[in-house]
């Protein structure tokens, strides 16, 4: 049910607009809502882009007046120019920073919340397009073979988890905890070492399986007429973490091996060209899971073409049972139970190679108080409990109360 709310609109206004127009309404520019804050004026550039929106609290706001008198959203048309807004105290917050931007990030003494988000990155092996992926034994190796730790404190900085299973943390039970990050940042690794351990594990699997490795091709292969190789292309969009970790991966399995081909390609042409005609051997990309797990789209055999979001091009009628119950299933503990049965089935079939879930990154000025991020699907939704958002206190006799209580200042 989550997936399907969407905040309650003036019928009047958006009656008449169809679905496809909906992002691209300029009612999109002029938002009427019945949240906390409503727009008290915006700014717009040439292009009639949005430059500068001024946010004040709504007094008929159902859970009470919020604590903040003023919210102002500034936008800029690239990462450098938000980066020197920040730097130069022109703005005192920035969401969805990446670890490999820290560093350049020199006005960074506020306080850096980190809260896991629902996405899960990963290798997906197209199977019907290499015949080397319809080989298990070719799957476990490549899957033991890549150091996900590694990976994680190379490209991510540190600020993610490494991944065995379709599903990330934060989506089944507890949500997670805010983490305030210790500063100083730590710069991002650029790269690390192979680890031995990993690749002989995965040479011992191909090896079990009946692949034979040539010292003198420095190729795996198996079968003596027509025997099969152990080579493929790894496709990905161009996108610096995506890229980066393709790299990584990629020296893994070189390492195991493996003949790896890295190919990258701008995103609009990966996404035409690439993924939706599931034209690849094995591409690494993202899937947003969100808060409460839907997971059909990505794993439902009849999701296995374009719309469908089925990268691995999976299919098990057990997994499809599994998925159609919990997407039925209204009790959240019931819901939480198929989907870790649908997870154990998916380790064990190994479709995919899963790395890591990103951690969200929120740089807040260290005045303000009460923000809770818990797991986001998108990283608007920082603003959830933005009513509870407090910049001033008061302190009152300890023989009535140790609580630090907000206060409304009509200055903040």
């Amino acid at each position: 049910m989550a997936n399907t709310t969407l905040g309650i609109l003036p019928q009047h206004l958006w009656q008449n607009v169809s679905p496809e127009e909906f992002p691209f309404s300029p009612l999109n520019m002029h938002p009427v809502g019945s949240g906390p804050y409503e727009v008290k004026s915006f700014s717009t550039d040439s292009t009639g882009s949005a430059t500068r929106y001024n946010l004040v609290p709504f007094k008929n706001f159902t859970l009470g007046t919020p604590y903040l008198s003023r919210i102002t959203f500034l936008f800029y048309p690239d990462e450098s120019s938000l980066e020197k807004a920040f730097n130069d105290g022109t703005i005192d917050s920035i969401a969805g920073i990446s670890p490999s931007d820290l560093p350049n990030l020199k006005g960074l003494n506020e306080t850096l919340l980190e809260t896991p988000l629902p996405r899960t990155f990963g290798i997906f092996f197209n199977q019907s397009h290499a015949a080397v992926f319809q080989d298990p034994s070719v799957r476990a190796a490549l899957d033991a073979a890549v150091d996900k730790d590694a990976l994680v404190k190379s490209v991510l900085g540190g600020y993610g988890v490494a991944l065995n299973s379709p599903i990330p943390p934060g989506v089944l039970g507890d949500s997670p905890q805010t983490t305030v990050v210790s500063l100083p940042i730590a710069k991002t690794a650029t790269s690390s070492p192979v680890n031995q351990i990993d690749i002989a594990e995965g040479q011992s699997i191909l090896k079990k399986a009946g692949w034979t490795f040539s010292s003198s091709t420095q190729m795996w292969s198996k079968g003596t007429k027509n025997p099969q190789t152990l080579s493929f292309t790894l496709s990905t969009a161009d996108e610096p973490e995506l890229v980066a970790t393709a790299e990584a991966v990629a020296a893994d399995w070189k390492a195991l091996g493996a003949q790896v081909s890295v190919q990258v390609y701008p995103l609009s042409q990966f996404n035409n060209t690439i993924l939706r005609p599931r034209s690849y051997d094995a591409v690494l990309f993202g899937e947003v899971v969100g808060r409460t797990a839907d997971l059909f789209a990505f794993w439902d055999s009849s999701q296995r073409n374009d719309p469908g979001l089925n990268l691995a091009m999976y299919a098990n009628s057990k997994t499809d049972v599994l998925l159609t119950q919990a997407r039925g299933e209204s009790d959240a503990g019931a819901r939480d139970k198929l989907y870790a049965q649908f997870a154990q089935l998916v380790e064990k079939d190994e479709p995919a190679v899963f790395l890591y879930a990103p951690d969200f990154l929120y740089a807040a000025p260290a005045s303000v108080h009460g923000i809770e991020l818990g797991a986001l699907t998108n990283p608007s939704e920082r603003f959830l409990n933005v009513y509870e958002w407090y910049t001033d206190t008061t302190r009152v006799w300890n023989a009535f109360t140790n609580q630090v209580t907000p206060v409304t200042d009509p200055q903040s």
